[in-house]
C-alpha cells in the first residue's frame, strides 16, 4: 500500500552536542531535532526527529541522517513507528545515496507489525513530499 502527502517543518533546532573524540573534516557535523506536520489524502500525522548531518551550507554539499518518530494515520489507520532515512547531495538538484527504511518492530495500535520503505523530495517551489510503501498484517 501507499500513503503520500507533504509535510512543513515546524521546528529545527541546533544541540550543543559534538562528536568525541574531535576529528576535523572537510565539512561541519551537526546535530538537531526537528517537528514535521504531514498532511495529504492518506497521511496525516507528526514527527519527532532526530537530525545529523555534515553539510556545507554554501556549497550546498553534504549528507544527513535522520530517525523519525512518526505518530498518526495512514490511509485512516492510527498509531505510531519510527522511519529512518539519509541522503547525500553534492549541490546539484539531485539526491544520491537514498535510503528509507520503516523501523521493523516499531509500529503501535493499528499500525503495529508496519513494514516498508518510501522517499522524500522537495519540489522546484519548496514543497517537501513524502510517501510511504507499506505493509501491515
Amino acid at each position: 500500500m501507499r500513503a503520500s502527502g507533504t509535510f512543513k517543518v515546524v521546528s529545527f533546532t541546533p544541540t550543543p552536542i559534538t562528536p568525541e573524540p574531535p576529528v576535523e573534516t572537510g565539512l561541519p557535523v551537526g546535530v538537531a531535532t526537528m517537528e514535521k506536520h504531514y498532511e495529504g489524502e492518506t497521511l496525516t500525522g507528526r514527527s519527532a526527529t532526530l537530525f545529523t548531518a555534515a553539510f556545507d551550507q554554501e556549497a550546498g554539499v553534504g549528507s544527513y541522517v535522520a530517525m523519525e518518530s512518526f505518530e498518526g494515520s495512514l490511509a485512516g489507520r492510527g498509531g505510531a513507528f519510527n522511519f529512518v532515512h539519509s541522503a547525500a547531495t553534492d549541490g546539484g538538484p539531485t539526491r544520491a545515496a537514498e535510503h528509507f527504511a520503516i523501523v521493523p518492530g516499531s509500529g503501535t495500535s493499528a499500525l503495529k507489525g508496519i513494514t516498508g520503505t518510501g522517499g522524500l523530495r522537495v519540489t522546484e517551489d519548496g514543497t517537501h513530499q513524502i510517501w510511504f510503501d507499506y505493509d501491515l498484517p
